[in-house]
This record gives C-alpha cells, sequence and structure tokens, in this order.
C-alpha cells in the first residue's frame, strides 16, 4: 500500500479597503501592502521552513514522494515578495519526485459559470508550472476540490487522466476512499477526508480524544485503512490531501506539527506502506465507476459549494462578475484585475454559514462581517465594469 500526500498552496489578491466614492476615481483595487505583509509571514512561517524540511526529507528517504498544486495568484506573490519560495520548489522539483498539478490559474469558479475561461485558466496555469518546475502536469484538482461527472468530462478533453476530488460519505456510502475509482475515462483520487483532517484540523486540539497526535500513532491509523490481505494493500491508495498552510500557519511550529511531519515518512517505511505520487497512484486498476452527479468539495460539512454560493450576496456577486466577462477580454489589464476577482475567496468572505463551520471562516476572512466583504467586492466590480462601457454595443 502507498500514501499519497498531496498539499495545495494558495494566496488570494486580497482587496484593498474600496469605498463607494473611490469608484470612477481609482483603480488599483488591490491591497499590496496586505498582500505583502501576509505573504511574508506566511513564508516565514510555512513555506520556508516546510519545503526546508521536505527537501531534508526527500534526500533522507529515496522512496518519499509528495506532490502540490500551486495557483498562479500565489505564484505571483512569490515572485513579488518571497522569491526564495519559487526557488525552494524548484529545488523540490529538481529531486523527480516531486509532481505539480493543474488547477485554475486564478483559483476561480470559472468551472462553474464559463467553461470557455474554466479551460483558459487551465492552459494558463499549465504553462506556468512548466515554465517554473519543468512539468507538464498530468492531474488535475480543480478549485477547493469542487468535482461532479461534468468535471472528468471537461478535463478529459482537456488531456488529463486523473483528477482529485473529496471522499464524501454522502457519495462513497459503503465504499472506501482508499480505492482508484474511474468516470469518463478519468481516474479519481478521492481524499480520506478523516485522516487528512486529522493533521489539518485537528492535529492541535486538546479537547481531540487522540491528542497528542504522535508520528507512530497516525501512522498505524493509516496501515489499518490499507486492509489486511495482500490484495487489498496492492491496491490501496490512503490520499492525504490538505492545504500546505497546514504546516506552520494553521498548526503552528509549538505545536510540534513540524516534528511530527519530520518523524512520519519512517514510521510509514517501518509498517511496509511507501509513497506515490497521484500520477502514480492512477496507475492502478480502478475498482468501479464512481457517479457524483452533484457538485462535492472538500469545504464544511455539507461538502458542497454553498461556502461560496450559498447567499443571494455571493450569487449575485458572482453571476455580475461572469456577465462582465465578455467586455474585459478586450483589454490585457482589465481581464487581469477581472481574473483576481474571479478567485473564490473573495466569494467565501461573504459567506453567512456561522454555525459548525464558523471558526474557520472566521480565521480566513479579512472582513469584520460578510456584509463587508460584499460592498468591497461590488465597488471594486463598479468601477471595472464601467471602465468596460466602451465596448458595450447599443
Amino acid at each position: 500500500m502507498n500514501v499519497c500526500f498531496y498539499f495545495q498552496v494558495h494566496q488570494p489578491f486580497r482587496l484593498r479597503h474600496y469605498p463607494v466614492f473611490d469608484i470612477g476615481q481609482r483603480n488599483d483595487y488591490f491591497d499590496d501592502a496586505k498582500n505583502a505583509e501576509v505573504m511574508r509571514k506566511v513564508a516565514d512561517k510555512c513555506y520556508l521552513p516546510t519545503t526546508t524540511l521536505l527537501l531534508e526529507l526527500l534526500n533522507k528517504h529515496k522512496e518519499f514522494k509528495c506532490a502540490f498544486s500551486i495557483t498562479g495568484t500565489a505564484l505571483a506573490q512569490f515572485a513579488a515578495w518571497a522569491p526564495e519560495v519559487i526557488e525552494n520548489f524548484q529545488k523540490l522539483a529538481k529531486t523527480g519526485r516531486v509532481e505539480f498539478l493543474a488547477e485554475t490559474s486564478h483559483h476561480s469558479l470559472s468551472f462553474l459559470f464559463d467553461r470557455k475561461e474554466f479551460a483558459e485558466q487551465v492552459k494558463l496555469h499549465s504553462k506556468i508550472i512548466k515554465q517554473l518546475f519543468g512539468q507538464t502536469p498530468k492531474v488535475f484538482r480543480n478549485t477547493e476540490l469542487i468535482y461532479s461527472d461534468e468535471l472528468a468530462a471537461e478535463v478529459s478533453k482537456l488531456g488529463f487522466k486523473a483528477v482529485l476530488a473529496e471522499g464524501a460519505d454522502h457519495v462513497l456510502g459503503w465504499r472506501s476512499p482508499n480505492r482508484v475509482y474511474e468516470k469518463h475515462g478519468v481516474k479519481l483520487l478521492l481524499k480520506n477526508y478523516k485522516l487528512s483532517d486529522d493533521i489539518a484540523f485537528r492535529f492541535s486540539d486538546k479537547n481531540w480524544k487522540e491528542h497528542p497526535m504522535t508520528a507512530p500513532k497516525f501512522a498505524s491509523w493509516v496501515d489499518a485503512a490499507g486492509g489486511k490481505s495482500p490484495e487489498e494493500r496492492s491496491a490501496c491508495t490512503v490520499n492525504l490531501f490538505m492545504d500546505f498552510e497546514t504546516f506552520g500557519e494553521h498548526q503552528w511550529a509549538d505545536t510540534g506539527i513540524f516534528k511530527f511531519l519530520e518523524k512520519l515518512p519512517s514510521e510509514l517505511l517501518k509498517r511496509n506502506i511507501g509513497f506515490h505520487t497521484p500520477s502514480e497512484a492512477s496507475k492502478l486498476k480502478p475498482v468501479a465507476t464512481l457517479d457524483m452527479p452533484q457538485l462535492v468539495s472538500w469545504a464544511d460539512v455539507e461538502r458542497d459549494v454553498s461556502a461560496w454560493l450559498g447567499n443571494s450576496m455571493q450569487l449575485s456577486a458572482s453571476h455580475q462578475l461572469y456577465a462582465l466577462l465578455p467586455l474585459v477580454k478586450h483589454d490585457k489589464k482589465l481581464l487581469e484585475q477581472w481574473r483576481k476577482l474571479s478567485t473564490s475567496d473573495h466569494f467565501y468572505y461573504m459567506c453567512t454559514k456561522w454555525f459548525a463551520d464558523g471558526d474557520v471562516h472566521a480565521y480566513f476572512n479579512p472582513y469584520e462581517t460578510p456584509y463587508d466583504g460584499f460592498i468591497t467586492f461590488m465597488n471594486a466590480l463598479k468601477d471595472l465594469q464601467q471602465r468596460t462601457q466602451q465596448w458595450v454595443t447599443t
């Protein structure tokens, strides 16, 4: 059996305070000072120490492998404010045991609104990955693991052989997330959300009955997930998918998260558990076709798209944004600003779900209220709309 480690790396371009009085007066929508500040902070806490540790692990354990998808918005901010992070990722790429996946360049919801724009963002992202890391992505992961049967058909057209998705209980039922499935000729690699979230969300929770979690304890859980028979174990891939910011940012260094990561590969290897990349995992024979006619994501307890499109503010903002797309395509600068506004985080900030998932939404939200996020976004969008009027046909 093998483990597939996959890490999502993302930072949005956050909007500055953009009052209604700036509409028609200023078109600098994004808060460069805040974005630089956040990037430097997360680079120091997460990106630099974790990539350095991973490089050490790759050098120490020749069996160790992992994968990343890094959004175009994150890569642009690395280039501007933390270029040494790109250098570290390039060192990882040179080992030949780190795979870089494709996604939408601007971490957008374009698959849900405009398939042509979706394809253009995917191709743009793949081009950037090739330029920076020398790899042409073969596996796709959509924004926030948003997936449905239609996505499998769409990425098949784009030439991808495998796609990542959430191993949601309401989809799998009795089936295991630790097997490879198939749809429309595309292999499906499903996140084992329980084991992934044990690291990403529960690691430092002192009220969790398993606290403190150690590398030997976690490795034993992974081992148990593989089954007992040789046939079961040979077909098993335990997919541990999580935000890269888990290490050092969401789970601070003083929680012991880095020591845990440092010891985990050796503990897995002791149990004859190997490692493979998503491309390698996709070579396993699929056990069945898996149907997901409804949209599934890795967000919140519902595992749907309500975190971004669950209320009238989010729906209004997204529909008005995509209504502008044909006009902004006349100008490269406007298109790039539009694409930065298409980043899913802006809609996440407007979420009004403050129940089981409230703490998660509050942590990621730079606004005091979702309504502040909506107003700021719509003011910027109104200015962008005014700047496209020259292309409106009467």
